[in-house]
């Protein structure tokens, strides 16, 4: 499964993910803000756990009766933020599915490469993918 064919017919999401940047740096930055508005917490509940898939996290969903409000809002937020940014993702995909199997079907999926060949293709893009892209800021620049 390592073409955007394929990537495309088990999940739309992991497919427009491999977009790169644009979508990993969106994530990266919700996160970071997460652990930021956390930190106290964190400090507090979870300073022994060894960050990494997801272990802060649950760690503090473990205290979630006693954690601050400052971050009970910021999780939640940072929850409101991805879930934009999952349907921003999905209608991408859907809006350019037929340009990435044509013009990036034989594209392995990471380090920004679709991402690479849609720029490449950009001027051929359909109306709908370009208007898309446009709508969800992720734009290739």
């Amino acid at each position: 499964m390592n073409n955007i064919k394929k990537g495309i017919a088990s999940s739309a999401i992991a497919g427009i993910l491999a977009l790169g940047a644009m979508t990993a740096s969106a994530a990266e930055d919700i996160a970071e803000t997460a652990r930021a508005g956390c930190q106290k917490d964190i400090t507090a509940f979870c300073k022994d756990v060894t960050p990494g898939e997801g272990r802060v996290l649950q760690c503090l969903a473990a205290h979630k009766d006693k954690l601050s409000n400052r971050c009970n809002y910021v999780l939640y937020d940072a929850a409101a933020q991805l879930d934009r940014l999952t349907t921003a993702i999905k209608y991408v995909a859907i809006e350019c599915k037929g340009d990435l199997e044509k013009n990036c079907g034989d594209i392995a999926i990471g380090d920004g490469r679709i991402a690479k060949c849609l720029q490449k293709h950009q001027e051929t893009l359909a109306p709908d993918c370009k208007q898309a892209l446009k709508d969800t800021q992720m734009e290739i620049k």
